[in-house]
């Protein structure tokens, strides 16, 4: 893996969590994709043309902003027990952007959709790997912390199943 960053100077993935300060800006960009995934699921709605609107596509937009709210609740939770002081909500704001985002302009709400969930799943599998790999003491206890990214992960790979499902009947 190489070296090991210098505390609190990456949000980087590809090396193992070295501490607090830098898991809880790790939690917050997975904060701020939830948000992304719960503002784009209800904006695509309101702006889908009534003939394309059915009952379908709702419920699966309106179960992806409800599961995005519920994750950005867990992981706040897992940073509030963190020894760590919160980065300005901008600052990971603009790494989210600058990293993670896709294309606004896709092929319609349901590859939107399908890009946003499998944006989060690699994210938090990523995630999930970058904390087996470190051996550092966290103020949370490692187990509970893996055991709600698990969930969460196992989440948005059941969003991403049920987007593309919904794709292949289209």
């Amino acid at each position: 893996m190489g070296e090991q960053p210098a505390e609190g100077t990456t949000v980087s993935l590809s090396y193992p969590v070295a501490n607090d300060h830098q898991l809880a800006r790790l939690l917050q960009i997975g904060m701020v994709l939830e948000e992304v995934i719960e503002a784009r699921a209800g904006k695509h709605y309101e702006t889908l043309p009534a003939a394309e609107r059915d009952e379908e596509i709702e419920t699966l937009l309106e179960h992806a902003a409800t599961e995005s709210a519920r994750h950005r609740g867990e992981l706040e939770a897992l940073i509030d027990a963190l020894d760590a002081n919160p980065v300005a909500y901008e600052e990971i704001e603009q790494l989210v952007a600058a990293r993670y985002e896709s294309d606004t302009d896709t092929d319609g709400v349901l590859y939107d959709q399908l890009a946003n969930e499998e944006t989060a799943y690699k994210f938090y599998d990523d995630l999930i790997e970058a904390i087996e790999g470190s051996s550092v003491e966290l103020t949370v206890e490692r187990g509970e912390l893996l055991d709600t990214l698990r969930e969460i992960r196992a989440d948005e790979k059941a969003g991403v199943e049920d987007v593309t499902q919904l794709m292949e009947t289209r």
